[in-house]
């Protein structure tokens, strides 16, 4: 059965020339993540990844501007999967819905498209790659933090608000981007690394947001009341 997309019809399939470009990004992609774990960023050169796939160096530049750009290339593909999700939601919901509907809803989606790039322990295996490298762990939080300001103005832009002027965009932004990146930290650090462990503990830290930002934690836990 064909799927359709968002506008109600069946998306056109990539010609033989698109799919080709895409199976030598990803190839390059797992080529690079493999060295990258097994030899460690510093060591590892774009001719050893270029060979490792058989291609030329003008090939790999092709798809990609350099070792850091392909070291967080998974990365990027989720966030603009995200992106998108984020811009496809219904106007009227909330902006803390509409992100946490977005990350759920297109879970299966985001991962399967993932795994077809890199099975799910390469990509665990470049995570620890990338905190424990510097200037990738610094590329990293540097592309973080221009990701939540792209995502910043979206949201100003559904809810008709000035980004520069009104500061609840960012602050929304920020929080759910801190709630996402420990629910990862804590999925990696685990022992069951599935797509319904990962789920399960984003569910889990998405819904605490509202009680935590609004709620009287000690009454909650039983402790003295503030003042």
């Amino acid at each position: 059965m064909e799927t359709l997309d968002r506008t109600g019809t069946t998306p056109a399939r990539p010609g033989l020339r698109e799919l080709k470009k895409q199976r030598t990004r990803a190839a390059l992609l797992r080529a690079a993540y493999t060295l990258f774990i097994e030899r460690g960023y510093d060591s590892t050169t774009v001719d050893a990844i270029v060979e490792a796939v058989g291609v030329s160096q003008r090939t790999f530049f092709r798809y990609y501007s350099g070792k850091e750009h392909v070291a967080l290339g998974v990365q990027e593909m989720a966030m603009e999967h995200f992106y998108e999700a984020v811009r496809a939601r219904p106007p009227q919901e909330p902006p803390l819905e509409a992100m946490r509907r977005a990350v759920l809803e297109g879970w299966e989606t985001v991962h399967e498209t993932i795994e077809c790039v890199v099975p799910v322990e390469q990509y665990l295996g470049m995570y620890r790659v990338i905190e424990s490298t510097p200037v990738l762990l610094a590329a990293h939080l540097r592309r973080s933090a221009q990701t939540e300001e792209r995502f910043a103005r979206l949201i100003a832009e559904r809810e008709g608000l000035d980004v520069d002027a009104d500061p609840r965009p960012r602050v929304v932004v920020a929080v759910f981007g801190g709630v996402m990146r420990v629910t990862e930290r804590l999925w990696s650090a685990g022992e069951d690394h599935s797509v319904d462990s990962m789920r399960a503990i984003t569910v889990e830290y998405l819904d605490q947001v509202g009680p935590a930002l609004a709620g009287n934690w000690r009454d909650t836990r039983g402790g003295p009341a503030c003042p």
